[in-house]
């Protein structure tokens, strides 16, 4: 039963995949690490036009869990980022990765969690618009959603800098 549930879950990734490359995606590029792990995806997205963020090519990892579609992946960039909805070790904060049912702080409601209808590109683009439009009211990162509030000069500044170092500048 393990077997043929690892499949399954492998057969969705796969489709999961095949959507993603054939949408025209040109914000960011996904794919597994190696043929041999379906479960763990690289990322690259690319910062959204006319944002702190243009211009900047930052690498992620999705990691998918075993009962995928049930459960969300998890998100981390694998390179510096400072931003309101992502944790100084890189993972993501955003709704759509949130495990189904109800918030328990009364924040997000179900329909913004996630649910086995949801897809990678769906995960993508909310990623892309979370770059673009900070949630600071559900900071994962205190300093910059302080900083995002407080002095938005200074926290564009500091984002300049991580694209910077995205390009190897």
């Amino acid at each position: 039963v393990a077997g043929e549930e690892l499949s399954r879950v492998c057969a969705l990734c796969s489709c999961d995949l095949v959507r993603v490359a054939l949408s025209v995606v040109l914000f960011c590029f996904t794919g597994p690490m190696n043929e041999e792990n379906f479960f763990e995806w690289e990322a690259l997205i690319m910062g959204p036009e006319d944002t702190c963020f243009e211009y900047g090519v930052f690498p992620a990892i999705l990691s998918f869990p075993l009962d995928y579609p049930l459960s969300p992946p998890k998100m981390r960039f694998t390179c510096e980022m400072f931003h309101p909805n992502i944790y100084p070790d890189g993972r993501v904060c955003i709704s759509i990765l949130h495990a189904p049912g109800d918030d328990p702080m009364g924040y997000e409601s179900s329909a913004e969690r996630w649910s086995p209808v949801q897809s990678v590109e769906k995960i993508l683009l909310s990623v892309v618009s979370m770059l673009a439009e900070p949630n600071d009211e559900s900071g994962a990162n205190v300093d910059a959603s302080k900083m995002w509030r407080e002095d938005r000069e200074q926290f564009n500044k500091i984002a300049k800098q991580i694209v910077q170092k995205s390009l190897g500048l």
